[in-house]
């Protein structure tokens, strides 16, 4: 961002609304809004308490065995749909319904199938990030030269090889964007699977924060989430830059 020929980061964006936000919550005109350093007190307050501690593990467990889960999963499915047109003609619709469907509404039928637990919070994450997974592998797949592939017959390569050494590497970089969009996504699935279903972990600390009117606290929590997804989301996007070159010419 350039202005009057000066270079200015774009973290100064952040820092006039963070100094907005402070003006705003001085005035006291919304009860809920706090001043920006009270929050930022609340904020290292509330990292050194137990009851921060234990969500804080309680919530990154449901959220690395879904997202595994996602992955591991969204991955295979997507090359499946990129490489296979029966694979493609059924199950494209489905994914496209349940990328784009309301997906807060379906959580609570995974209580009736999962109970009340961190199981139903995994199936929460696992909703909301396989579908983006799925769709960035199957158009990674779909954009591989067909010449990749016929190179790779021509000097005797196996199916095993050929996926793994051939399409996998040369649709890397959309499935890591596709993995990417899927972690927030998981984010939003762990805490509204916490808050709608399983009162634990972060959900459980939401809950008490609002109930109580402690919008400090509430607004600290809310910038420790955003900041875990913005940094999970900055790191595979850096592993994306590392690896575009095994993308190959695909057009």
């Amino acid at each position: 961002m350039t202005i009057l020929g000066y270079r200015i980061p774009m973290m100064a964006s952040l820092v006039v609304w963070c100094l907005v936000w402070e003006v705003l919550g001085r005035t006291g005109l919304i009860f809920i809004l706090p001043p920006f350093s009270d929050v930022l007190a609340a904020a290292v307050q509330l990292v050194q308490t137990a009851s921060w501690q234990s969500a804080t593990v309680t919530t990154l467990r449901a959220f690395a065995i879904g997202m595994v889960l996602a992955i591991l999963c969204g991955v295979p499915l997507g090359i499946l749909m990129g490489r296979v047109k029966l694979a493609d003609d059924l199950l494209g619709m489905w994914v496209n319904i349940f990328s784009s469907a309301p997906l807060s509404a379906l959580v609570p039928v995974l209580m009736i199938l999962f109970g009340f637990g961190e199981k139903t919070i995994i199936a929460a994450v696992f909703l909301f990030a396989i579908w983006i997974i799925v769709l960035d592998t199957r158009a990674g797949v779909r954009h591989i030269s067909p010449s990749l592939m016929e190179m790779a017959r021509s000097y005797g390569a196996s199916q095993p090889a050929l996926y793994g050494k051939i399409i996998l590497w040369a649709a890397l970089p959309e499935i890591l964007a596709g993995i990417r969009l899927g972690l927030i996504r998981g984010v939003k699935g762990v805490v509204i699977g916490q808050l709608l279903v399983a009162i634990v972990g972060y959900g459980a600390l939401f809950e008490t924060f609002s109930r109580n009117f402690r919008m400090a606290e509430f607004w600290a929590l809310t910038i420790i989430l955003f900041a875990f997804a913005m940094l999970m989301a900055e790191l595979i996007e850096r592993v994306e830059a590392k690896v575009e070159y095994y993308a190959g010419a695909r057009q």
